[in-house]
């Protein structure tokens, strides 16, 4: 299982990039092989600021939907339109290519409650 050590994480199985002000966010490595092949990704909220725990879109596999909830509060600034046409890139690369929102964070502090990739290791067991 892929964890990279430079990425925060969520119980919800999200990644956080912390770049400036701005996060890339997107679903683990864990995440996409629990819901197997993904076949879309909804995001309709981009230019809104959700708070934290907010769901921000869905992601749905042949067997299932699930909620994509936000790690940190922030305005949603960009969404990967890759994913409209290639939802399946997520199973290849949820680290990379398979980025979902970069958000404006609105509350630095709240990085701090995120897992690190031990903490996040531990959780998923």
């Amino acid at each position: 299982m892929n964890i990279p050590a430079d990425l925060k994480y969520t119980k919800d199985h999200e990644w956080v990039r912390l770049e400036g002000d701005t996060a890339t966010i997107g679903i683990t490595d864990f995440a996409q092989s629990e819901l197997g092949d993904i076949v879309y990704v909804e995001i309709e909220t981009e230019g809104e600021t959700l708070d934290a725990e907010e769901i921000f879109g869905s992601i749905e596999a042949v067997k299932t939907v699930s909620d994509l909830f936000m790690p940190i509060s922030g305005e949603i600034i960009e969404f990967n339109s890759d994913l409209e046409a290639n939802p399946e890139v997520v199973n290849s690369d949820a680290y990379g290519a398979g980025w979902m929102v970069k958000v404006k964070i609105s509350d630095a502090s709240e990085i701090d409650g995120l897992l690190s990739a031990d903490a996040y290791t531990e959780l998923i067991g």
